[in-house]
């Protein structure tokens, strides 16, 4: 039996502490689309694979702490708080994540922040 949505979101959400961007694009079907909401969205795994890489770099490692999980469907929303690994300091960053899953991959990914302050904790 395949893995409902909420189940893949919690597989995804947790893969984010291994540091390996590979695995990460595994979750995603070939024409997914991922919209940090502040920024615009990117499409196809390719796509999302480099805007993952860019936010990523210099990052040692990453947590996504997921408070709160919901589902309607294959719609799945998240509560966390992205948890970034930086040479000398940690930013947390409280999120709500929307995943569409599809056919047990994710099709798409929104993610609602505040970008003023990620930006006000790496300047600080």
């Amino acid at each position: 039996m395949s893995d409902s949505p909420t189940e893949i979101v919690t597989k995804f959400c947790a893969a984010w502490s291994d540091n390996d961007v590979d695995a990460l694009m595994g979750f995603f079907a070939d024409d997914a689309v991922y919209h940090n909401i502040p920024i615009d969205p990117v499409n196809g795994v390719d796509a999302i694979k480099a805007a993952i890489a860019g936010f990523t770099q210099g990052v040692e490692k990453i947590e996504f702490r997921v408070k709160q999980i919901a589902a309607d469907g294959n719609v799945v929303m998240t509560e966390r708080v992205d948890v970034f690994h930086l040479p000398g300091k940690t930013i947390e960053l409280p999120v709500m994540g929307t995943f569409e899953v599809k056919n047990g991959k994710i099709a798409a990914w929104r993610d609602y922040f505040d970008m003023q302050q990620f930006m006000d904790q790496m300047s600080s």
